[in-house]
């Protein structure tokens, strides 16, 4: 039963808060779903996000490589030949990891269902949820303290602080710190936005005063390795590259220099569920950590990524899988939902998608 069709669906969704970075602001989702469907009728489902300031993906990009070259790839393929057909396509488009992993989620997806189970049994387990963190968008002090209080409220336990814009740094984390409460677990994502010297100052300010920080996450531009390097050797909080990582290449790199301590693996960046065990794997043989992360995509792509999250003991850290959560919306009938800080997967074949949602086509 081979592939014989690939749609794409050009969806717009709006967010309930604007989320905002070190490196932009947004109020809504523009996203490239990607169906595939076989011989039979089954569908499998993937997604591309438009993304200038980070992966540098548009809709239009994106929808020109699938409906291009990764059709032309896949089309006729049998979709039980899993993994030659995925490694396939690294070879097939250059530079829109997005589209690869839209083409690459969907296949694995199509997969699962013709096999009846869920993408996280497909993957390796028969866990029904994961944990996530909710991030804080970057505001005022007093605004980042009261947004910390509501996530508490609402359950989160694990709040992803979005930093990166100079010394008022430090005085928004501590209001945030005292606001959420000693048993909160604070993430510090700096979106690339100090320079190492600042880095090192501000790190080690958080580490006197004794906040309850889990990691610092790409706190230098994502080119500058040598300064991400001598960040990490001048603090004691583990430090996470994301930016700077995109590929298992990447990964080595960084070990090697001894750079950081942990990665963010995301399918937009390293091109899907494959690579993405790839750099699993690097990371695992290193003996560094890991987190499962998310552009701000859809109930769709942070799917796919919360079933290979699944996959992985329960007390690695908390998976970075809120992006959905900002969602006033699915652009989808079915699949993976939000109940408080869980992610619960649908419990049906695949994602357990079953069409697009009406207004969304």
């Amino acid at each position: 039963m081979p592939v014989t069709e690939v749609t794409t669906h050009r969806v717009r969704v709006p967010l309930h808060t604007p989320f905002v970075t070190a490196v932009r602001s947004t109020s809504e989702v523009e996203a490239l779903l990607v169906e595939i469907r076989d011989e039979d009728g089954r569908c499998g489902w993937g997604e591309a996000t438009q993304n200038w300031r980070v992966t540098g993906t548009s809709l239009a990009g994106a929808e020109a490589a699938v409906t291009g070259p990764l059709t032309a790839a896949v089309v006729g393929a049998d979709p039980d030949d899993l993994d030659p057909l995925v490694h396939a396509l690294t070879s097939t488009v250059t530079g829109n990891q997005a589209a690869v992993s839209a083409v690459d989620c969907a296949l694995h997806d199509l997969a699962a269902r013709r096999r009846g189970v869920p993408l996280a049994q497909l993957l390796g387990t028969t866990r029904g949820s994961v944990a996530t963190d909710v991030t804080l968008a970057v505001d005022t002090p007093s605004r980042m303290r009261a947004a910390a209080q509501r996530r508490r409220t609402e359950g989160f336990t694990v709040l992803k602080v979005k930093l990166g814009r100079g010394e008022a740094d430090l005085a928004r984390l501590t209001q945030i710190a005292e606001a959420a409460g000693e048993s909160t677990v604070l993430r510090v994502d700096a979106n690339q936005g100090w320079t190492p010297k600042q880095a090192v100052r501000i790190i080690r300010a958080i580490e006197d005063r004794g906040l309850n920080v889990e990691f610092i996450e790409q706190p230098v531009a994502a080119g500058d390795i040598e300064g991400l390097a001598e960040v990490t050797r001048a603090v004691t909080l583990p430090i996470m590259a994301d930016e700077a990582v995109w590929s298992p290449r990447d990964a080595l790199r960084l070990i090697g220099t001894r750079a950081v301590d942990m990665i963010n693996i995301k399918l937009a960046k390293c091109g899907g569920l494959r690579p993405a065990r790839h750099l699993m794997a690097v990371a695992e043989a290193a003996g560094i950590g890991v987190l499962f992360g998310s552009m701000m995509e859809t109930h769709v792509g942070v799917a796919a990524m919360a079933a290979l999250a699944a996959t992985v003991s329960e007390t690695a850290p908390i998976p970075d899988l809120d992006a959905a959560w900002w969602m006033s919306r699915s652009p989808v009938i079915g699949g993976a939902r939000y109940e408080g800080a869980h992610l619960v997967l649908a419990d049906a074949p695949g994602l357990g998608i079953t069409a697009l949602a009406d207004g969304m086509d």
